[in-house]
């Protein structure tokens, strides 16, 4: 049985470009709110980061959405933003601090046009201080915060994959929007909702934080895999296999025994626990020496046998065809696709149901004339058409 999505109502404004304020939109589109994507004549300089008009990164944060262009330097384009800003529940943006007043969309301007408006901004450093008006990307926000210092190998510096510290910050906005959508309706006013990208990494290194003022040491990356006793190991057929012990006996025994290795558990360096913790390396070492000598199979068979925390260390490829993704449905069809015709579906599931689809991310002004005539025909907020309603 259907339902309606949890966010089915909300209307959201998203004036954003890359990938924070993207990401804040796309959050609260999956989980079913209508999002207008605003965007310039050129477009979002996301959407040709490899070339063209439609980067795969550019579809990654912008499904579920529509896209009008709007030229904020003409009059008529500002007076259709004013009506969808009217009837907006929610306004993202991720411009440099002064550039949103310089267009018109400032907090005041659109909270005197919409009390009930809860406005967001999301920028690199926050809105005031030494550093509020420097650029800011990905890889300045995971540095100064903190939070490279704590997963990067300092013998081999390099940057972690993704873009985490944008999509972080695109999270942590879409939260502080949904908190105060709940606060808008005890109080029935809006609010200004403001998230820096330094904020929400030095937020999300909480942990070594919190050890760092207790114990007073400098964390530093080698630290938690050492701590947890999680190792990356390689196989006789050049896979990856990480296996996670934690601090319960169990997983110990457990490892001996799939490595039918009595010996390491008499073994004066590894015994106990925290003679691992010191010795870590040297049974790292020891542990991937015994892991070469068979393939992935034989390690995934004997490890869960010993009902060992262990995975292999999946390519994508590997992931979309795991029992277990396929299972929940992870992987999804894109409702009218212009190239991918699949995506990782929303994590969230309610009453036990989940997206069984998502909608492609918008051409450029994919939307525009539809958008521009239902509001010349005095349409405040353009109904969504019945064919990109999305239903969980």
């Amino acid at each position: 049985m259907s339902r309606e999505p949890a966010l089915s109502g909300i209307r959201v404004l998203e004036q954003g470009t890359f990938i924070t304020g993207p990401c804040a939109g796309m959050m609260l589109a999956d989980l079913g709110a209508d999002v207008i994507k605003i965007e310039s004549i050129e477009g979002d300089p996301y959407r040709a980061y490899q070339g063209g008009q439609y980067s795969p990164h550019f579809q990654a944060y912008n499904r579920n959405k529509r896209s009008l262009s709007l030229d904020m330097k003409l009059k008529s384009d500002c007076a259709l933003f004013d009506q969808l800003a009217s009837e907006a529940d929610v306004y993202i943006q991720n411009f440099r601090p002064g550039t949103a007043d310089r267009l018109g969309a400032g907090v005041a301007r659109l909270h005197a046009v919409n009390p009930r408006l809860v406005y967001c901004s999301i920028s690199g450093f926050g809105s005031s201080g030494p550093y509020y008006d420097r650029p800011s990307y990905d890889s300045v926000a995971q540095a100064l915060s903190g939070f490279l210092s704590v997963v990067v190998d300092n013998r081999r510096p390099q940057f972690l994959g993704p873009a985490l510290a944008d999509a972080i910050t695109g999270m942590y906005a879409s939260q502080g929007i949904l908190a105060a959508l709940v606060q808008r309706g005890r109080s029935g006013r809006g609010a200004h909702v403001e998230v820096s990208m330094l904020e929400a990494m030095a937020h999300f290194a909480v942990e070594p934080f919190a050890a760092f003022f207790a114990l007073g040491e400098t964390p530093t990356s080698a630290d938690r895999p050492r701590l947890a006793q999680a190792y990356i190991l390689h196989t006789a057929d050049q896979r990856l296999i990480a296996i996670h012990l934690s601090s319960l006996e169990k997983f110990w025994t457990g490892l001996v025994a799939a490595l039918d290795a009595p010996e390491l558990k008499q073994d004066p360096r590894f015994n106990p626990r925290e003679r691992r913790i010191a010795e870590y390396e040297t049974l790292r070492i020891e542990l991937d020496n015994r892991f070469s000598r068979q393939p992935l199979e034989y390690w995934i068979q004997r490890l869960q046998a010993e009902d060992v925390p262990y995975a292999p260390v999946n390519l994508l490829d590997d992931v979309v065809r795991d029992p277990q993704v396929e299972h929940l449905g992870i992987v999804v069809p894109i409702d009218f696709p212009h190239t991918a015709t699949r995506a990782v579906r929303p994590a969230a599931q309610f009453d036990g149901t989940r997206a069984s689809s998502v909608s492609a991310a918008p051409l450029l002004n994919q939307h525009g004339e539809v958008i521009r005539t239902a509001l010349k025909a005095g349409s405040s907020w353009p109904a969504m058409p019945p064919q990109a309603q999305r239903r969980v």
